[in-house]
């Protein structure tokens, strides 16, 4: 990434932990990917249970890596031998990994999930959440940022999964009603009730989509 890009990064990121904080959530940042892994590390308790949605970002910091192989108790939803069953028991789970579809620049995260399974859990599930965000998907506004979950995550989304909608051959949002959707419930988080609830890794990278 150009160093400029990273310096733009920087300093925007006090604003975005600055709203975070203002929201009763905590914010870190992470100048690198590997950075940003040992903060999650430190952040997870050793014997922890850690369940997760489809968080691609926590797969690129080798956080899904580092649970499996390090002293926790990772919940793979693909383990069980009904997907709905694996991702109902995340909500048991000690903490619950996740990143965000599009971030505000004041601390608001933007979610779009077909099953539910990410949204519910964010919202009601586990103790602990811990977010791990690439600057990348700062958003100046929270329409921007749901029109970035709409017409960039959605979109790519609906390709790596080989899903039937207009998106996935227009790469643009048609607002569908068809079975393959997977705009089925939008979450805005903008308010933690619950203090040290929600963790947010901020990493100085392009993460995710």
């Amino acid at each position: 990434m150009d160093s400029h890009i990273k310096d733009r990064n920087r300093l925007l990121s006090g604003l975005v932990i600055k709203g975070l904080h203002s929201r009763n959530m905590s914010g870190y940042f992470a100048e690198s990917k590997e950075e940003a892994l040992k903060m999650a590390l430190d952040l997870i308790p050793e014997g922890a249970s850690v369940s997760m949605g489809g968080c691609m970002s926590a797969h690129e910091i080798g956080l899904v890596d580092a649970l499996k192989k390090g002293p926790y108790r990772f919940i793979d939803r693909y383990d069980f031998e009904n997907q709905e069953e694996g991702e109902r028991a995340g909500h048991f789970a000690d903490v619950f990994l996740a990143s965000a579809n599009a971030m505000t620049k004041d601390g608001m995260m933007v979610n779009i999930d077909g099953h539910a399974n990410r949204v519910s859990a964010i919202a009601n599930g586990p103790g602990k959440v811990l977010f791990i965000v690439g600057m990348n998907k700062i958003c100046p506004d929270l329409d921007s940022a749901m029109k970035r979950a709409r017409n960039v995550a959605a979109p790519i989304n609906v390709r790596r999964f080989e899903l039937n909608t207009p998106c996935s051959k227009t790469g643009a949002c048609f607002e569908c009603l068809q079975p393959d959707t997977i705009c089925c419930q939008i979450l805005i988080t903008r308010y933690s009730r619950h203090k040290d609830r929600i963790h947010v890794i901020l990493v100085n990278d392009d993460l995710g989509f």
